[in-house]
């Protein structure tokens, strides 16, 4: 009995873990398509303020009863709104602007190898063969995605100040769910999330204002007020919940290992809303990711 019902609580932990992520494929898109009519600071506040206003009616009971806890912990509290919700995204919308799509599907995907380094380095976690081996696979997989078949296009790459922006944000992104697991056990997830969304567009308020008054305003067009609505109400707020409750299921480093998916997401969105075409080379990537995923996780670590 306790076997299968820890078995439902891996489960449980990757679906939510391949949710989050397949969420937060349509981010990368949203970044690069506005990334002409929103400033990035602006997409980030606009993005936060739409969680906060959706997630405040749901959780301000939460907030209130977790008072308590929260100023306790208000360190943690500052330190994870900082740099999940503060300058996680704002990075990678500022990297939209000045870097390739290439490169930043590249870079983004050295989150979970982030993760797997700082748990080998702070929690003294063994990489094991298997985790590996799977590692490798995936990481094969999606480099053969991105170059669609041709590796050789690796060597021909030109980093540029986005590039730099990227790889700054998948290290805060890696550090942040790490500290999820330092998360304060009497804390609600409700209470957390929406204290942390609070704080971190407190961090953000200045820099929103300095970007208002330097640049255009933003021009609030159909396209430009569903965007902001998805990486508010999903992007941020469901993803956020679902990427937490997959680490405190699975830990981490197996959530990391689901987040090299992610190509995969944002190529079926370029499919359905870009039109973009979808070949034999996708096939292949997805078995290479697939078979690489199964094996780092087929046997459960303690993280």
């Amino acid at each position: 009995m306790i076997k299968v019902l820890k078995n439902k609580k891996y489960l449980l932990g990757y679906f939510f873990a391949l949710s989050a992520t397949a969420i937060w494929s349509g981010n990368f898109i949203i970044a690069r398509d506005l990334n002409t009519s929103i400033p990035p600071i602006s997409l980030a506040f606009s993005r936060w303020t739409v969680a906060v206003i959706v997630l405040f009616p749901f959780a301000i009971k939460k907030l209130i009863t977790d008072w308590e806890i929260l100023k306790k912990n208000w360190i943690y509290i500052a330190i994870t709104s900082l740099l999940g919700v503060t300058i996680f995204n704002t990075l990678i919308y500022l990297a939209g602007h000045t870097t390739t799509a290439i490169n930043l599907s590249l870079i983004s995907i050295t989150f979970p190898v982030f993760i797997i380094i700082f748990l080998r380095i702070f929690y003294k976690e063994a990489i094991t063969l298997h985790k590996a081996i799977g590692i490798l696979l995936v990481l094969i997989g999606v480099l053969f995605l991105i170059t669609k078949g041709n590796l050789s296009k690796l060597l021909n790459l030109s980093f540029a100040i986005g590039d730099i922006w990227m790889l700054l944000a998948a290290i805060i992104f890696a550090v942040y769910s790490l500290l999820l697991k330092q998360k304060p056990k009497k804390l609600s997830l409700l209470g957390f999330q929406l204290s942390t969304f609070i704080v971190g567009l407190l961090f953000m308020l200045p820099f929103f204002i300095w970007e208002s008054l330097t640049v255009p305003p933003i021009q609030f067009e159909n396209k430009t007020i569903f965007s902001i609505l998805y990486v508010g109400i999903f992007a941020s707020l469901t993803a956020y919940i679902l990427w937490n409750k997959a680490i405190d299921k699975i830990g981490p480093g197996n959530a990391g290992i689901i987040y090299y998916t992610l190509p995969l997401f944002s190529g079926l969105l370029a499919y359905l809303i870009l039109n973009e075409a979808i070949g034999l080379v996708h096939l292949y990537s997805l078995v290479l990711i697939l078979s690489g995923i199964l094996i780092a996780t087929s046997i459960k670590c303690k993280n």
